[in-house]
Order: structure tokens, then C-alpha cells, then sequence
């Protein structure tokens, strides 16, 4: 067994580590603004400079004005406020897929009757043939499109689905939360997309929704006039503080990010040379790799790698304690696959040496069954 003092963090997908500066960022506002950015006096207007400079960042980051710029307590929530403001202003059905994060598809189920679901390929894109023939059953008020999926990494083929909605009138949305500080994203074309800064080393607690100039949002919550009506509630300014810097550091960060390739191949390689199956053979995020390995299940494998000293997910984190499978890994396979899958994502400070350590306990652990 690994020292237990060493550790091999594999989730960069679920959480990434802060950034110290994001850290230092947020104990200064913590001291020196932490006032409610609502209130006129002094204090309030010293925590409502940082609200707006992070709002800038992030409207930086994403290319759109900081005016579009919507904060949200996640991605999660960014994502709810996106389609419950396109299926409320607007006529007709939501499209989506299985491979979408629950936070997109639980809203589809909820408005089942309105909900066309696209198949999803093995390969771990949408097919876009069935997604042709789901705008062409009527009219449409959203389609819903991952830039990267959370558990396989797989890029989805988001310029060619904004040229097949705009041509049905329809708003796209794109959840981009896997996608922000690896790489890089346009969103002309684009009605809205998600972010979630603690994805690139920012903090949790905090999201935002950015919009095209011309949305018009639908607010979830009542009671108050912050974000323009769009999201009421105070918000944090030493949070804000905490993304502005998060969001700085991710403009550049797909060419870090791009670094792994290497070291997520050579992990690919060993896990297949130990049985494993590689999920998704669609182009991929280079940070994330989701393995099949027969005769375990994911969350007992996960267990067993944890007390080898690595930490890696089985899923999505936000589906995590539930018995059933991915529902990704279904769409694209079959329970069985799907109940046997592990998920590795790396993040910048990740090393060969830590790739070295995850293989040796993946051969320990897979060892016991041979």
C-alpha cells in the first residue's frame, strides 16, 4: 500500500484545488469589503467594486460584456436559470441528451412533455443526424449542449449544433462548466452558457450564467433586485473575489491544460494493458480519461484505489452516492460498462511521477483478481 501522507488527487473534474492567490484573494475581501454590494454607503460600494471587477474577468474570460454577465450560487444553478428561462419565454419542445450533466437533464424530465431526446453514439457525441430529426418535429425553445462531458472528456460538436439551431430559430444553450481553463470556446452564435469557477481552481459557492446581448432571463427565485432581477439574493463578495482571479487565471490555461496529453495517454495505456476499456473514442478534452474495467464496479474500485492513496470519481460528483449507473456511459454502451467505469481527470500541477503512482496502485488493486 501507498504511504497513506502521498496522495494522487485524479478529480480535478469534481473539484479543482484553489489557487493560492484565489485563497489570499478572498481573506483580503474577507477583511476589507465584506459588506453587502447592495448598500449605497461606503462599505457597500467597496464590495460592490469587487462584485464588478470579477464580473469584468469573467465577461473577459467568456468574450461577452460584463453586462451579460449573471452571478449564480453554481453551474447547477446557471444551468436551471438558462432552460426554465428559454421554456418560459418561449414556444415549443427542449432537445437534449443522456450525456448532458443532471443538472440539464433532470430539467428536461421535468418537463417531459415538452422533452425530445437525442440518441448519443458509442463514440460519445450526439448524433446529429437524430438531432436533425428532433428540431424538424416543431417548434423548439432550447437545445441543451455540453461543450465536454464531465465523465469521458468527449467535446461535443457545439459549432455545428449552433448552425442547426439557429437555422430552427432555436436558443442554444451550452453548458460549458468542463470546458472553461482547457479549452478554448466560442460562443458566437450562442444564447447562453454556464460557468463554474471552482472547475478551474476558483472557488465553490459561486457560478455564473452569460447570455447573448439579446436573452431576456426568467428568474428561478423572487425578492430582490440584484443581477438585474435575474438572480435574486446578496452576493458574496469575497466569493466574487475568489472567481475574478480564478477566471484570469483560466484564460490561458488550455495551453497548461494541453501539457497533459501525454500523461493521460501513458495512464490510458497502462490501464489498457491491464484490461481496462477507454469510454468515448470521439476527440477528446485532454485531461480526462474514463476506463471500463471488467469485474469490478466502479464505486468499489474507486474505494479501493482511495485506500491505495488515489482519488478518483466513478461519475459525475453530482450523482455520486447513488447506486445506479451513469447514465452517460449508458447512453453511449450498457449498464454493465457503465457500472464498471472509472473516471481519472488531472488538472496543471499534475505530475509524471503522480501517473506513475496511480498505475502502480491500479496494478495492485486489479492484481487481487487475476
Amino acid at each position: 500500500m501507498q504511504d497513506p501522507g502521498v496522495r494522487v488527487y485524479l478529480d480535478w473534474n469534481a473539484t479543482a484545488p484553489p489557487l493560492e492567490e484565489v485563497i489570499e484573494a478572498m481573506a483580503e475581501t474577507s477583511k476589507r469589503a465584506w459588506a453587502n454590494p447592495s448598500s449605497v454607503h461606503g462599505e457597500g460600494r467597496r464590495a460592490r467594486a469587487i462584485v464588478e471587477d470579477s464580473r469584468a474577468s469573467v465577461g473577459a474570460l467568456a468574450g461577452v460584456d460584463p453586462r451579460d454577465v449573471t452571478f449564480t450560487s453554481s453551474a447547477t444553478e446557471a444551468n436551471n436559470l438558462a432552460l426554465t428561462s428559454a421554456l418560459a419565454t418561449r414556444e415549443g419542445a427542449i432537445i437534449t441528451s443522456r450525456l448532458e450533466h443532471p443538472s440539464i437533464t433532470k430539467v428536461a424530465e421535468r418537463h417531459a412533455s415538452r422533452a425530445r431526446w437525442v440518441r448519443a453514439l458509442p463514440s460519445g457525441v450526439i448524433d446529429l443526424e437524430d438531432l436533425e430529426r428532433a428540431l424538424a418535429q416543431g417548434p423548439v425553445a432550447v437545445v441543451a449542449l455540453q461543450a465536454v462531458n464531465q465523465e469521458t472528456g468527449v467535446i461535443q460538436p457545439v459549432r455545428e449544433v449552433m448552425r442547426m439551431s439557429q437555422n430552427r430559430g432555436a436558443w442554444l444553450h451550452v453548458d460549458a462548466a468542463q470546458a472553461w481553463g482547457k479549452l478554448a470556446i466560442d460562443l458566437d452564435g450562442v444564447a447562453s452558457a454556464s460557468v463554474a469557477p471552482h472547475k478551474f481552481r476558483g472557488p465553490k459557492g459561486i457560478g455564473a450564467l452569460v447570455t447573448a446581448p439579446h436573452v431576456k432571463l426568467a428568474p428561478l427565485l423572487v425578492g430582490g433586485s440584484q443581477e438585474k432581477g435575474a438572480r435574486p439574493g446578496t452576493i458574496d463578495p469575497c466569493l466574487a473575489a475568489g472567481f475574478g482571479v480564478a477566471a484570469k487565471h483560466a484564460m490561458d490555461g488550455p495551453s497548461r491544460v494541453a501539457g497533459l496529453r501525454s500523461l493521460r495517454d501513458r495512464l490510458e495505456t497502462a490501464l489498457v494493458e491491464l484490461g481496462g476499456q477507454v469510454n468515448g473514442s470521439a476527440p477528446r478534452a485532454p485531461h480526462v480519461s474514463s476506463v471500463a474495467v471488467s469485474k469490478w464496479r466502479g464505486p468499489e474500485l474507486v474505494a479501493a484505489l482511495d485506500l491505495e492513496g488515489v482519488a478518483c470519481s466513478s461519475g459525475s460528483a453530482c450523482s455520486a452516492g447513488t447506486a445506479d449507473p451513469s447514465p452517460v456511459l449508458v447512453a453511449m454502451y450498457h449498464p454493465e460498462r457503465a457500472s464498471s467505469s472509472v473516471r481519472l481527470s488531472m488538472g496543471e500541477t499534475t505530475t509524471a511521477t503522480e501517473v506513475q503512482n496511480a498505475i502502480d496502485a491500479f496494478t495492485r488493486v486489479l492484481s487481487r483478481l487475476m
